[in-house]
């Protein structure tokens, strides 16, 4: 599901306009990442929490030439689902025997 398609599920699911839903949409969106790049976490119950996340500066090398690359430090935004959205997608997806896929329950 894209922005544009979440605009749609909503709108067919309420009372606003379909410019209303897409205002509302951007504006969450724009709040989430305004208050994360200030440096605070947004917790949705039930959700999940969106906060700030500090990486330390590495070196990496170049796969193919093995050159050094410096990476410097820096901050990048990260996601953690809470307990009732893990839980829902518990209960309608199982995991294959691998490991790396999934298949609806």
């Amino acid at each position: 599901m894209n922005k544009g398609e979440l605009v749609d599920s909503i709108y067919r699911n309420s009372d606003c306009t379909k410019q209303e839903c897409r205002e509302l949409v951007n504006q969450v969106v724009d709040v989430i990442m305004g208050e994360v790049a200030e440096g605070e976490e947004v917790r949705l119950v039930n959700f999940g929490t969106f906060k700030p996340n500090p990486r330390k500066s590495t070196v990496k090398r170049h796969p193919q030439t093995g050159e050094k690359i410096d990476v410097p430090s820096k901050v990048t935004p990260k996601f953690s689902p809470g307990k009732g959205f893990s839980e829902k997608v518990q209960e309608n997806l199982k995991a294959t025997d691998d490991g790396e896929s999934y298949k609806k329950k």
